[in-house]
């Protein structure tokens, strides 16, 4: 059944050829803002760019028990067997993030008894928790091995050693120099400890 729109008019109702999603649906976010991020704040500015990064992955023929790494830059794709395996991106934590994670986003597409060739996985996997996303597949899995990239030194709006803005001193007055007016700290002698005593 179609429902009315703002307007009174009634809507058509939604056919097979165009079903109807949560995005049909009328009162959706009306706030969502997009902005730009600026150099300084994007945490992998400076990174290896993704193009000049180098994923190793594990693939794994369940059938004849053969792993072998393969090897491979963000876009490329290799072929074993009946199986070919593609990586679309690699990255990896900050090495001044607290949670390490490696990850992959990886396709894995396989040759059925008719010729055919079927995406069977495509998403993200990780080193460190496989099971965020399995490759479920009855002969194939793929795992990833490591991901070799670099990051800015220090990580973002961090301040060298040697910058200027680090290199200024206090203008405070230190211990010692002419015209300190501190006095110095006095430690009771024995004649005035009875003084000093809490009744």
């Amino acid at each position: 059944m179609g429902g009315c729109d703002k307007g009174g008019a009634p809507k058509p109702a939604p056919t097979e050829a165009t079903p109807r999603t949560a995005l049909d649906e009328e009162g959706g976010p009306s706030d969502v803002v997009t902005v730009d991020v600026n150099h300084d704040d994007d945490p992998s500015f400076g990174a290896t760019p993704m193009a000049q990064r180098v994923a190793v992955l594990g693939l794994l023929n369940k059938r004849n028990g053969v792993a072998r790494e393969v090897t491979l830059k963000p876009g490329q794709a290799v072929r074993v067997g009946d199986a070919i395996v593609r990586l679309r991106a690699c990255e990896q934590t900050a090495p001044w993030e607290q949670d390490h994670y490696t990850g992959a986003f990886v396709q894995l597409d396989v040759r059925g008894l008719d010729d055919k060739w079927r995406r069977f996985f495509s998403g993200w996997i990780y080193k460190e928790r496989p099971s965020l996303n399995v490759v479920q597949h009855p002969i194939y899995d793929v795992w990833t091995k490591s991901c070799a990239m670099t990051f800015p030194e220090g990580g973002p709006n961090s301040v060298s050693a040697g910058d200027d803005k680090s290199a200024k001193r206090s203008s405070a007055k230190k211990s010692g120099d002419e015209g300190d007016d501190t006095p110095e700290p006095s430690t009771p002698t024995p004649s005035n400890a009875a003084d000093n005593t809490v009744r």
